[in-house]
């Protein structure tokens, strides 16, 4: 009976500290643009914490923005999440731009490092055209339902509803001192530990937060979120352009080599999937096509080079205009522009040029190339028999004129293994 009393006093006293430990945090790291990969990320860790019963979801952001749709499904993910989340913006020197000011003040707590900004949420058109080639009516339309959306989110969260739509109409944006002076976000952290220590004992929709000790446990992204979120690079996507380029150009200049139309047809593919996340401009796609059919028609040109240059400056400024110049984020750097010019120049001059040109050059092997030969006749040649020695080999020969041995004939058909010939020079008689 003594035991049986001692084991339950130990489990009673086991259970009783178990209840004093502070829940487990979740943690997981956006770094790069909103898109399905980040949406689909957020949501299994969101569903993750609350399984585990963790005190809270923290989410560490650094974002030039992304899909206002992949935004939309973060934001009602939030809105039905079991665990409280809280978004903090991190390490210095981070950026909530766009989607990503949406996203932060949806959060149950919304939290900053203190050299990082937020805001500038204004909506730039996501996939094939760009802003430049939105209308003045869609622009006006974006804007009015960004501005009543981030309104929505601002109001049901408790934040500076004015300073939100602010940042859609105007591109407004702050620092992290100034956005806690506005009820923007509600704290400021210099770390994680600072940022647990600060929301210990914090009230989140009706629980109180406890996080004071609590151990931080990092939701790692699956390697299919890890490659979907790289894919949200804007250099990348130019890289694979590249690719494009080379392969299915590649595969027309040398057909049956199939490999680089392979490459270039995957590549295509990606291409097309980042398109629909990164703010694509059509008026840099047009110039990038437009040096493509320069550099091949200077391959039979002789212009002397002067469709190679309008190509490559085509190139260049097409590279230079291929993502919304709006957003300085998702800018591509000279130092990928520049080689990358001189690269496909080189490529079409050399490679291509190499493989097109080879297409036309005549026969080299085979039958064909003894049309036009002139030989011999060893025999005397008419139009039921004859002979000639053509490449090392005997071939019976006729000809429509009768043609004596030792005169020179020339090769003007093949009909199975019989030549067809007719006199260089007129026979003598």
């Amino acid at each position: 009976m003594r035991h049986w009393a001692l084991i339950l006093v130990a489990g009673w006293i086991g259970g009783s500290a178990a209840g004093l430990r502070a829940a487990d945090v979740g943690l997981i790291k956006i770094n790069g643009a909103i898109g399905p990969a980040t949406a689909s990320y957020i949501a299994r860790a969101i569903d993750l914490a609350g399984e585990r019963e963790d005190a809270c979801l923290i989410i560490e952001l650094d974002t030039p923005g992304g899909s206002l749709e992949s935004t939309k499904q973060i934001v009602q993910k939030f809105y039905a999440s079991s665990v409280p989340t809280v978004v903090y913006v991190f390490p210095d020197g981070a950026w909530a731009a766009s989607a990503g000011c949406f996203i932060t003040l949806a959060a149950d707590v919304a939290a900053m490092a203190p050299a990082t900004s937020i805001g500038a949420a204004h909506p730039v058109s996501i996939g094939m055209g760009g802003e430049e080639k939105t209308s003045d009516v869609m622009k006006e339309k974006m804007e009015n339902f960004a501005s009543s959306y981030i309104a929505s989110i601002a109001e049901k969260r408790g934040r500076n509803v004015e300073w939100a739509k602010s940042s859609v109409l105007t591109s407004q944006a702050t620092n992290a001192t100034a956005a806690l002076e506005l009820k923007v976000i509600d704290l400021i952290a210099k770390d994680l530990p600072d940022l647990l220590s600060q929301l210990d004992d914090r009230e989140v929709g009706g629980r109180t937060l406890k996080t004071a000790g609590a151990e931080v446990v990092e939701i790692p992204m699956t390697t299919q979120e890890r490659v979907l979120q790289l894919l949200s690079h804007p250099e990348l996507m130019m890289i694979f352009m590249l690719v494009v380029i080379y392969g299915i150009i590649g595969e027309l200049s040398n057909p049956g080599a199939i490999l680089p139309g392979v490459v270039g047809a995957i590549a295509l593919i990606l291409v097309l999937y980042m398109s629909t996340i990164l703010p694509v401009n059509l008026a840099g796609l047009a110039l990038v096509a437009v040096a493509v059919i320069l550099f091949i028609v200077d391959i039979y040109a002789p212009t002397h080079g002067v469709l190679t240059f309008g190509g490559i400056v085509a190139f260049f400024l097409g590279l230079l205009m291929l993502f919304n110049r709006a957003d300085p984020a998702f800018r591509v750097s000279l130092a990928y522009i520049i080689p990358a010019t001189l690269l496909t120049a080189a490529f079409f001059l050399f490679v291509v040029g190499a493989g097109l040109r080879a297409q036309f050059l005549p026969v080299r092997a085979g039958r064909e190339t003894l049309f036009g030969k002139t030989v011999p006749a060893l025999a005397r040649i008419d139009a039921a028999s004859g002979k000639v020695f053509v490449e090392g080999e005997y071939w019976n020969a006729v000809s429509e004129v009768p043609i004596e041995p030792g005169h020179p004939v020339e090769i003007v058909g093949i009909n199975g293994l019989t030549l067809k010939v007719k006199p260089k020079q007129p026979p003598i008689t």
